[in-house]
């Protein structure tokens, strides 16, 4: 008779890395959770500012967008970002397989080079009329907090994508960076957006490196000229580097009017279907830019 058996062998991953590598879906969503969850709470304990619409109508309608994001992109491009990482490696795409360079070393600068395109895919978005269009949906927000982070038209959400791929290609980008990336964007997306009181000497002290919430609210303002300031989602070095730093609305930021001019109608700005049709309806100052410019010119 058998008294003892061998344990039996499961291959399971054994590491962070592979544990994400080998469920990047629960990774992702398992982030989100938690990190919306924690800014939640970090709202409801510690406010920056008193909200001005109906916080549960509004929640509705945002994450309503996150859904409908969620699944165009499903349809579309399903999981695009991490593919087109295992297609460039497959085939010695890119330029940072190229380098003799340390693993870490390159799992750095792809973090850092995919966080500038962000950035000047989000300059981009204010300065091309056509791309404007879609971005307002997330400046029409009447209201600042961790849903804000999550609100973006679905067409600009399928364009982002494209571009992330286009970017991942010519870096050569490894999969686990493309992952991890995609799960600090979306982490600090929400971080950036929050309705939380950091004290000041912190704030001071976290901008040298990244986006605050004091800092990036200040791109919320009605104001034009701070609209297109801050654009960083992430590092807050683009920035500081390529002379889009603003350090402080013209107002305090808790009687700062948030929104744009001209979208005031809570009826479009807090709805589903007021945000899905926006970019269709016709706005004839053009771009954020070209409306900062004609402010300046006047």
């Amino acid at each position: 008779m058998i008294l003892f058996t061998a344990r039996p062998r499961f291959d399971l991953p054994v590491t962070p890395t592979e544990l994400l590598a080998a469920h990047p879906a629960a990774a992702r969503l398992g982030a989100f959770a938690g990190v919306f969850a924690l800014m939640a709470v970090w709202e409801l304990l510690a406010p920056r500012r008193v909200l001005h619409r109906p916080k549960g109508r509004r929640w509705l309608n945002n994450l309503g967008i996150i859904a409908a994001d969620t699944l165009l992109v499903r349809l579309v491009l399903p999981g695009a970002a991490l593919a087109t990482a295992l297609f460039a490696a497959r085939h010695g795409w890119g330029v940072l397989p190229l380098l003799a360079l340390p693993a870490p070393v390159r799992l750095l600068l792809t973090l850092a080079a995919l966080d500038l395109t962000v950035y000047l895919q989000h300059v981009m978005l204010h300065a091309v009329p056509a791309l404007w269009r879609l971005h307002r949906v997330h400046h029409a927000d009447l209201d600042f907090d961790v849903t804000t982070g999550v609100r973006f038209h679905p067409l600009e959400i399928l364009l982002s994508l494209l571009i992330k791929c286009a970017a991942i290609a010519l870096l050569g980008a490894s999969p686990i960076a493309v992952l991890l990336f995609e799960i600090v964007l979306n982490a600090s997306a929400m971080f950036t957006h929050g309705n939380v009181r950091l004290p000041a000497h912190l704030d001071a002290t976290l901008r040298w490196l990244l986006v605050t919430p004091e800092m990036h609210r200040v791109h919320h303002s009605i104001d034009t000229d701070e609209t297109n300031r801050n654009f960083g989602f992430n590092l807050s070095w683009w920035d500081r580097l390529l002379g889009t730093y603003r350090a402080a609305s013209r107002t305090a930021q808790d009687q700062m009017t948030l929104g744009l001019p001209g979208w005031r109608d809570p009826r479009q700005c807090d709805h589903v279907q007021g945000m899905l049709i926006m970019p269709f309806i016709a706005e004839s100052s053009g771009s954020a830019i070209a409306r900062r410019t004609v402010k300046e010119d006047t």
